[in-house]
């Protein structure tokens, strides 16, 4: 894909920051913030302040469309270079309602047999693409040792809940049924995915094993939505000034689930299943300026109490979004290496 000019010259702008003496960054993003006993991360601060500067934002000024096209452009910015070293190639998902686009990652030298993540971008169930998370897809792909199948699954509004969810047990249905044609083990498959994909990543591993028959065998679940129904205290700590706001969750949730959708249904709110007994083991990353911070933990703490196998991991320091930053900041490429272990070390190898 051909880069325009301009995206380009910004591109360069915000590598230019980040390559600045740190003295000269804290210039920049101003003095340090302190929240609720966590000092944000200069990486973070310095992401925050130039998005201000930019106009940059998740729900964009004309809805839908101009939303979407700032996410696909936000890429460019923050991606960094295109991992060569990791093949690509188009897979189609049949389904009733017609074929679902993805993506099958594969690292260079990674034998056949190997492990794979089915992979669901975040975006608030509105916006985000296999596109926006190419970059992600091919860290993880890398840095694990596996295979990932990134999904492009039915968007809101033009697709309201449990679309997306269908999605995304059909996709983990898909992987496990055509593991040799993707070259994966069918027993090493994963599912995961970044903030509403961390959703629906949950929703399909409950939904796999509450069903009986194929179930992942682990999740990677980064700053998750978890529980539409209520608002933890994070929701009003963060509400405003760290890129997803309290506003922007409304904006979206309204979106995906509009009245009358029962927001408790755990399809949408996972934490609000009854029974969470037998679910795979779960990496859970959460960020510490984030107003889902407290709903992802929640989930950490209600999978623990059921048995399960959870490592939480706040990232006390950073903000929603960390995966997606990876092309500029050290903060958001260690966090997200991170998780990538953790899931090199359930399926990896």
């Amino acid at each position: 894909m051909t880069i325009p000019p301009p995206v380009r010259i910004q591109a360069a702008v915000v590598r230019a920051a980040y390559a600045l003496p740190e003295g000269l960054r804290r210039a920049v993003a101003g003095k340090p913030v302190v929240l609720d006993g966590q000092t944000l991360a200069l990486d973070a601060q310095l992401i925050l302040k130039l998005q201000r500067l930019s106009g940059a934002s998740l729900v964009m000024s004309g809805g839908v469309g101009p939303s979407r096209a700032a996410m696909e452009h936000a890429r460019h910015l923050v991606g960094g270079p295109r991992n060569r070293t990791v093949a690509a190639r188009s897979v189609g998902i049949p389904q009733e309602h017609g074929e679902l686009a993805a993506t099958l990652y594969t690292p260079e030298g990674l034998a056949a047999g190997s492990g794979l993540l089915v992979l669901l971008h975040g975006g608030g169930w509105v916006v985000g693409s296999r596109a926006s998370h190419d970059h992600i897809a091919r860290f993880l792909a890398q840095r694990a040792r596996v295979r990932v199948l990134s999904v492009e699954y039915r968007l809101a509004p033009e697709h309201a809940f449990p679309a997306a969810a269908e999605d995304a047990l059909a996709a983990f249905d898909y992987a496990y049924a055509k593991a040799a044609d993707l070259g994966a083990d069918p027993e090493r498959i994963a599912v995961g995915g970044d903030s509403a994909g961390g959703n629906l990543a949950a929703v399909a591993a409950q939904q796999a094993v509450r069903r009986g028959g194929p179930a992942p065998v682990f999740q990677l679940l980064l700053y998750p939505a978890t529980d539409a129904s209520t608002r933890r205290p994070s929701r009003a700590l963060f509400a405003d000034g760290f890129f997803l706001t309290s506003a922007d969750m409304d904006w979206f949730a309204d979106r995906y689930a509009p009245a009358p959708a029962d927001r408790t249904d755990p399809r949408l709110s996972p934490l609000l299943a009854e029974d969470l007994t037998g679910l795979p083991p779960a990496y859970i990353g959460t960020a510490g300026f984030d107003p889902l911070r407290d709903e992802g933990e929640a989930y950490a703490r209600a999978l623990e109490e059921a048995g399960v196998a959870v490592r939480l991991s706040r990232q006390s320091d950073l903000i929603h979004g960390y995966a997606s930053y990876i092309g500029v900041g050290h903060r958001f490429r260690e966090a997200t290496a991170e998780a990538a272990e953790a899931l090199r070390q359930a399926i990896g190898g």
